[in-house]
């Protein structure tokens, strides 16, 4: 691995060109293959960037989900391995970007040694031998693409459904599978069984010869149950997963996937426990599968462990990866703040370095009615209010990736849409509610918002490609961890700060990872109590009782780490115990 961190995938727009950015840096990336539209339009805007001929797949052609996507990922690929052969033909100068790969790299890299050497080599045969295998050592990051294994609807031609491979998210993984990249699929928002099983039948993912992977799956999870029961299953029919992606149930961006009070540090800790009987177990199971087959494994294939979700210091990517023995760390809404690195249209970029903490918060925007990270001062927003305000709450609904409801119609309809809010606004009215009560549950439609459009507008405006009256207000979805990061940085700053070799903000005031995310579940767990006061029964009394129960458990476990947070300033270290006695008494005050 060049680095120890990965830009995740972020939003819709805000990563889809990131490889194009920074990969021949060696630094991995992942794009959301979910909007082909989005897609098509990058793909006609690099070919006009690179002159490259631009042959368009129209909406109607055969199979044109699944061919818009494999061909933006081979522009992709193309683009970078142009990127790399010119680097290779660089000279070492002060402001090349040869120069700039070695520079960033992690100092533990091996050829960070060599590099340093060359630096200083006066004797020219020397430097230039120097130079020579320093050029062996470039590696382009990955191109890794992400599916919400969930966001898979049907789709209908002349009214007509079309078979289940030609869902949203078969075809994103089928254009995947066709692609030129040798790179890894994130499946992420839990178990598709139509999709596991369609990707155990594409031989993309089959092992070669030597039982290695061109094309690997990544599974992000956010905890070690959800991990063994999708791996086993996927394995049982002859699929390996390369790596575990776990990520914090709330202290992240975009949809917040809340665990039951489970929180990250145990949750690490028992990966860090159970890594190689999960390893053993798993490939006994694909093994079985493979001798069925008349293919006889002895080589079991590796697997990788990485995490992500709030971290922001150095001292926290270090102990998260010594302390757990994780490979690497994912780093995403500080990117956001990074030009080089990420999309985002420049008004939205100034109201995050202006925005304040209450700015950034979990809300109920999304129309698949899981928590989503949402930035009050985005043009969404704005949008959203402006129509409740003239009286036209909801949003047309074009692309339909999320639709889901069936309240009204038989074909499902999304509940972000105008046909939706306006229906439920009405059934409302008929209801015999109280002024706080009917407030409360119109603010509960209201808040949903079109995520296909304001996710995608920022590369929209960023290259000017939206079309004539296309609506570009932008949704964004950082982590709450984003609010330390102040201004725009360059991508040498952002690294910099992450390998500690120059920190971009003063860390004193700021708490360690995990108790950041332990007084998040706090919040979460308040706000469902303070939701639910008006409708208790045992269930809710009983989920309650042991998501506190999880959470108290969470801070005795936090209490014995404190003995091994030696990559933690101390300046910070110190200041845990107080904080984990302060959390402890806001969670006894919760009562259902």
């Amino acid at each position: 691995m060049t680095h120890t961190f990965h830009i995740p995938v972020l939003g819709l727009a805000f990563s889809i060109d990131s490889a194009i950015k920074v990969a021949r840096y060696g630094i991995s990336s992942v794009m959301s293959i979910v909007d082909d539209e989005l897609i098509e339009r990058m793909r006609c805007y690099y070919c006009g960037q690179y002159q490259i001929p631009y042959h368009p797949i129209h909406q109607g052609e055969e199979d044109f989900r699944a061919r818009r996507i494999t061909a933006y990922l081979n522009l992709v690929q193309l683009l970078v391995n142009r990127q790399i052969d010119t680097l290779k033909k660089q000279p070492f100068t002060a402001d090349s970007d040869l120069t700039k790969y070695f520079q960033l790299l992690p100092d533990s890299h091996p050829s960070k040694p060599m590099y340093h050497a060359m630096e200083i080599e006066t004797n020219l045969a020397i430097k230039t031998e120097l130079q020579d295998l320093l050029i062996t050592y470039l590696k382009p990051g990955d191109i890794d693409v992400n599916i919400m294994s969930k966001v898979d609807k049907i789709n209908h031609k002349n009214g007509v459904a079309l078979e289940q491979q030609y869902s949203d998210a078969l075809a994103a993984l089928r254009g995947f599978a066709n692609s030129d990249l040798h790179s890894s699929v994130i499946l992420s928002a839990g178990m598709n069984p139509h999709l596991y099983t369609y990707l155990s039948a594409l031989s993309a993912f089959f092992p070669n010869s030597d039982g290695l992977f061109e094309k690997k799956v990544v599974l992000k999870v956010s905890d070690f149950r959800s991990a063994i029961i999708q791996a086993k299953y996927l394995a049982k029919r002859g699929v390996w997963i390369s790596e575990f992606r776990v990520e914090s149930g709330l202290n992240c961006g975009g949809h917040a996937f809340a665990t039951d009070g489970f929180l990250l540090g145990p949750i690490l800790q028992e990966f860090k426990e159970k890594k190689e009987s999960l390893k053993t177990e798993l490939f006994e199971i694909y093994k079985e599968y493979w001798t069925q087959q008349e293919v006889f494994l002895t080589q079991v294939p590796a697997i990788k462990y990485t995490v992500q979700g709030g971290v922001g210091t150095a001292s926290e990517h270090h102990f998260l990866m010594d302390y757990y023995g994780f490979d690497a760390v994912g780093w995403g809404s500080p990117f956001l703040m990074v030009p080089e690195a990420t999309t985002v249209d420049q008004e939205t970029l100034n109201a995050l370095e202006l925005a304040e903490k209450d700015d950034f918060y979990c809300s109920g925007a999304s129309p698949l009615g899981i928590p989503f990270n949402n930035f009050r001062q985005s043009s969404a927003e704005h949008l959203r209010l402006e129509r409740i305000k003239r009286g036209r709450p909801g949003s047309p609904c074009k692309k339909e990736y999320l639709i889901s409801n069936t309240e009204f119609s038989e074909k499902p309809i999304c509940t972000a849409s105008r046909v939706y809010q306006h229906q439920k606004i009405q059934e409302l009215q008929t209801q015999k509610l109280s002024t706080e009560e009917y407030e409360k549950a119109f603010d509960a439609i209201t808040e949903k918002t079109c995520l296909c459009e304001g996710l995608a507008a920022p590369a929209y405006l960023k290259y000017n490609i939206q079309r004539t009256k296309e609506q570009t207000a932008v949704s964004i979805c950082p982590g709450p961890n984003i609010f330390w990061f102040k201004k725009q940085y360059s991508l040498r700053e952002m690294i910099d700060h992450i390998y500690g070799r120059m920190p971009v903000f003063d860390q004193d005031n700021r708490p360690f990872v995990l108790i950041n995310e332990l007084n998040l579940y706090i919040d979460h767990i308040q706000k469902y109590v303070a939701d639910n006061q008006t409708l208790i029964n045992d269930k809710k009394i009983k989920y309650v009782a042991k998501f506190k129960a999880q959470l108290q458990t969470g801070i005795a476990y936090y209490d014995e780490l404190l003995h091994h947070l030696s990559h933690i300033p101390k300046n910070i270290a110190v200041t845990i115990p107080r904080q984990l006695e302060l959390a402890s008494l806001r969670l006894n005050q919760i009562q259902l």
